[in-house]
């Protein structure tokens, strides 16, 4: 092991912000700064962010985490990236430019064309291959409708002038000054352009896609050499050792090396990811095989339930409908309450997720009245995390997956009144960890890994420490009669 003096970077780029968190060797979380930036909304159910604003936020954090590092005597031996995963990015492979902003997993604007190639037949050639479904959450339309709509794209892209990436090779790319265009496997694996079985770009997918192979990067493991970012950001060279998709990374910050293991991280959206071993596990549920993790060439495969809204509907009730200032009132506001009183609300704001795969679905509320308030507001939409969470865990069940508690992390997580009310509406116990920042904590395992400080992701299982545990406590007849409330309010909301 290294001195105690040496330390890890942690590149969090999030869908609302960047965060930079510094670890120690033995995964203390040392420090974290944290920078928002401008959500897009240009038309109905497109999201965007400007690419220079992810770049400019990572850089910011990232250097007043190094300089901070620098002032108490700590020396950076690496850094890991974690991001916002299938968001989308083309640029220019000689100059950096984008030449289209970002467009955010969230975006639905190619459900249309998803449901074209669904009608023609591709569903189970496209899931066979890549493990996911047909639905604009993905990577490749959302690569090829830039290529479309931008003037000349095509044509460039052909030429093997542009470059699409995730945000972390976009990031990559930057950070070395264009010396490395590269991602990693679980990254790879989120983009319906990559043979999960063969590991590698699969030339049917990007034909059918209609992306040009030219555009690709490099797919590494997760701990890997990335490359070495260049001295003119941070005042010195630092090597990028490990990297995955958040909600990969969150598996691994979660220790959940066992088969079975089961994570669920509250962000921006919700997803939860079992792992399932060397074996690819076919969903019957409408849930997504993925790689977990890929360490020395093996992977090791997850199946993934994704909620497309989770804490987002807290932030939509601060800065929409401004019924509280901060995402923190909304405990106080859920407690003041016995009970729901019958309001529901189907956080629908970009189309509905696992297991429903509803793209063209939008928000809805049901049963409020004259005596309706804030408050029943900031309750409906805290359940609504609970309830998805259980959708989720349903159709793992119904895929083999037999949950014998929950780990979960993310922003949400401090909330213990949503941690009751969760563990309550699922019957299971939840745990939640010391560091909620396991997306991070996650990468700088796999940094660890990289420069050798331990041999095994296994070895890295003692980090992981309880916070807070949640045992249910709710009665059946009660917990049934919430259930089908809102069943009945998604049936509705779908039709």
């Amino acid at each position: 092991m290294s001195s105690s003096s040496s330390a890890i970077l942690a590149i969090d780029q999030g869908t609302t912000s960047s965060r930079a968190i510094l670890f120690s060797q033995s995964g203390t979380l040392l420090k974290q700064v944290n920078q928002e930036f401008e959500q897009l909304f240009p038309q109905d159910g497109w999201v965007e962010h400007r690419p220079h604003d992810i770049l400019s936020s990572v850089l910011a954090v990232s250097r007043e985490m190094i300089d901070y590092a620098a002032a108490e005597g700590l020396t950076i031996e690496g850094i890991g990236i974690t991001n916002q995963r299938e968001t989308t990015i083309i640029w220019d492979r000689e100059t950096g430019e984008a030449i289209y902003n970002a467009i955010v997993w969230q975006d639905r604007r190619t459900a249309s064309l998803c449901e074209a190639l669904q009608e023609e037949g591709h569903l189970a050639f496209v899931t066979e291959r890549s493990g996911l479904l047909l639905d604009p959450y993905f990577s490749a339309t959302k690569a090829a409708w830039i290529l479309d709509h931008v003037d000349g794209a095509r044509a460039r892209a052909e030429a093997g002038e542009l470059c699409f990436g995730t945000v972390d090779s976009f990031l990559i790319w930057h950070l070395t000054k264009g010396q490395k265009h590269v991602t990693d496997a679980t990254n790879a694996s989120r983009t319906n352009l990559y043979n999960i079985a063969e590991h590698k770009w699969d030339e049917g997918l990007c034909e059918l896609f209609r992306v040009p192979q030219s555009l690709l990067p490099e797919v590494k493991d997760c701990a890997a050499d990335f490359g070495q970012t260049d001295p003119s950001f941070f005042g010195s060279s630092y090597p990028i050792c490990g990297v995955a998709g958040d909600q990969q990374a969150a598996t691994i910050g979660q220790a959940c090396f066992a088969e079975g293991a089961i994570k669920s991280t509250y962000g921006t959206g919700c997803f939860m990811l079992a792992n399932t071993g060397a074996n690819r596990l076919h969903s019957q549920n409408k849930l997504l095989s993925t790689i977990a993790y890929q360490i020395d060439g093996q992977a090791t495969y997850g199946l993934e339930g994704s909620i497309f809204i989770s804490g987002a509907i807290i932030q939509w009730l601060r800065d929409g409908l401004h019924l509280l200032a901060n995402a923190t009132e909304s405990e106080a506001m859920a407690t003041s309450l016995a009970g729901n009183e019958g309001v529901y609300m189907v956080p629908a704001l970009t189309g509905l997720g696992a297991p429903h795969w509803a793209p063209h679905a939008r928000g809805a509320i049901y049963g409020i009245t004259r005596d309706t308030g804030p408050a029943h507001f900031a309750r409906a939409a805290l359940e609504s995390v609970a309830y998805q969470t259980h959708d989720l865990i349903a159709a793992m069940a119904g895929d083999g997956i037999d949950c014998k508690g929950l780990k979960v992390d993310g922003g949400m997580v401090a909330n213990n009144w949503l941690m009751q009310f969760m563990a309550d509406i699922l019957d299971q116990p939840i745990a939640r960890p010391v560091i909620a920042e396991t997306t991070a904590l996650g990468v700088a395992m796999l940094t660890m890994l990289q420069l050798g400080h331990v041999s095994s992701l296994s070895d890295l299982e003692e980090i992981w420490q309880l916070d807070a545990d949640f045992a249910p406590a709710m009665p059946d007849e009660e917990r049934s009669h919430l259930i089908a409330g809102w069943q009945q309010a998604v049936t509705r909301t779908l039709r």
